[in-house]
């Protein structure tokens, strides 16, 4: 997901603003738009191909979101569509990105970077969906493909040391799972396979999958869809010291998207079981305010 910059309450001409989120619902292959508690429910997006990772551009008025398509076929894509779903495109089309994960929106620069699960890979692209990279592969064809312990999921970046993190879930339930990081650029004479500059900030986890970052007070927080105690949960931990993670939300149904409100303490999580919980970043007050609502991957928060 994305990490969000903090936005003031009204824009320059006094109107209020109203957050929103926006959930991906791979059952049903939609994406739905509603208020911070679930009310005014409104599916913007039909026709998905297996929606999993979404951001959202508030300035220009846009969503972005990935397709895996057929896990076991090259046909993953990017979209974009305005934020009530309007002017849909494919940016990113099917052939270019295998199995595309969790995204990130690095709008100062122009940038958004997703995880490509089976093509074992760290990729961005411009917002048009033009000049895309690949910043890290973790293995090359379809023996390696099968190796989960390759496999890219979550994703975000650190604007202020230019480093990129990202998630490998390895099997599942299969506590091998590993948070990395590197920095953004490619060192000079290095490839995407032989860079120098990675290094894994926690391992040994249940099923690591979804990050978001809180820039401002230096804390990565993720998702663990994995086996309890450590697994179905929310942790967190900072990133300019070495501390044990430490867990705040428990008792999730197979954890899947997160995304943070930082200016007003909160996170948005969803789970695989269909439900939407909110809590403070801290974890207390928890609230599971939607239930039952199909297989629920990627969310995101905006003001709007």
């Amino acid at each position: 997901m994305t990490v969000l910059e903090a936005t003031k309450s009204k824009n320059s001409s006094g109107v209020t603003r109203a957050g929103r989120l926006f959930v991906l619902e791979l059952s049903g292959d939609r994406i739905h738009s509603m208020n911070p508690d679930g009310s005014d429910r409104k599916v913007i997006i039909t026709d998905g191909r297996l929606p999993d990772g979404i951001v959202v551009d508030a300035e220009t008025g846009h969503i972005y979101w990935t397709n895996m398509g057929v896990p076991p076929l090259n046909d993953g894509s990017i979209e974009r569509a305005d934020l009530d779903g309007g002017n849909r495109k494919v940016i990113v089309p099917q052939g270019i990105t295998h199995t595309p994960k969790q995204m990130h929106l690095d709008r100062e620069n122009g940038k958004l970077y997703w995880c490509d699960r089976e093509g074992m890979r760290v990729m961005r692209a411009n917002l048009d969906g033009s000049q895309v990279e690949t910043l890290i592969q973790t293995g090359h064809g379809d023996e390696d493909a099968l190796d989960q312990n390759r496999w890219c999921v979550g994703i975000t970046i650190d604007p202020k040391f230019k480093k990129i993190y990202w998630t490998q879930k390895g099997p599942d339930n299969g506590e091998q799972g590993r948070i990395l990081r590197a920095n953004i650029e490619i060192p000079k004479g290095e490839t995407p396979t032989n860079r120098s500059d990675i290094e894994v900030l926690f391992d040994r986890l249940p099923e690591p999958i979804d990050l978001e970052l809180d820039v401002a007070n230096r804390v990565l927080y993720w998702t663990d869809r994995g086996d309890p105690p450590r697994g179905n949960t929310v942790n967190r931990a900072p990133i300019d010291t070495k501390a044990t993670p430490e867990i705040v939300v428990t008792h999730l149904m197979e954890a899947i998207g997160i995304a943070l409100d930082v200016p007003g303490n909160r996170m948005f999580v969803t789970d695989f079981a269909g439900s939407v919980y909110s809590a403070d970043l801290d974890g207390k007050n928890q609230r599971n305010f939607l239930y039952a609502q199909g297989n629920l991957t990627g969310i995101a928060y905006a003001e709007i």
